[in-house]
């Protein structure tokens, strides 16, 4: 299968699974989004997420992990890249309201993660892309 075919049937995979699925710290955001989906992609040392119910208990399992931010987690599980270059499954940072910047996914000129204004995961226009990873 080219290697094309095999990134739209995991992103597939991951929009099915959190489509309309309302944003729960641990158990429907955009950490755990990531996870499903890098396992989707055929990762095969995808950390484990820890236990977090809030914004905060998020940040303090970002720092008992060794990581400052979401930024430095990605960089240190993928190759980062210009946004502009991202292809179908790979994954933005955007800015976030509160302590946290929010992870999506690239559906093509899309993104897929949490919007404020919705009660699901849906795709949006990437407004404010920080920075892009290669999944």
């Amino acid at each position: 299968m080219k290697r094309l075919d095999r990134r739209v049937q995991a992103l597939q995979k991951t929009a099915d699974k959190y489509r309309d699925k309302p944003f729960e710290w641990g158990k429907a955001d955009c950490l755990t989004m990531l996870r499903s989906h890098l396992v989707a992609m055929g990762h095969k040392k995808v950390p484990a997420l820890p236990k977090y119910k809030d914004a905060v208990g998020a940040v303090k399992a970002l720092k008992a992990r060794k990581h400052k931010s979401l930024e430095s987690l990605l960089d240190s599980l993928l190759p980062r890249i210009s946004p502009a270059s991202m292809l179908p499954g790979d994954v933005a940072l955007m800015k976030g309201k509160g302590p946290l910047d929010a992870i999506t996914i690239c559906v093509g000129r899309k993104v897929m993660g949490w919007h404020e204004s919705e009660a699901g995961a849906v795709m949006m226009v990437p407004l404010d892309i920080k920075a892009a990873w290669r999944v």
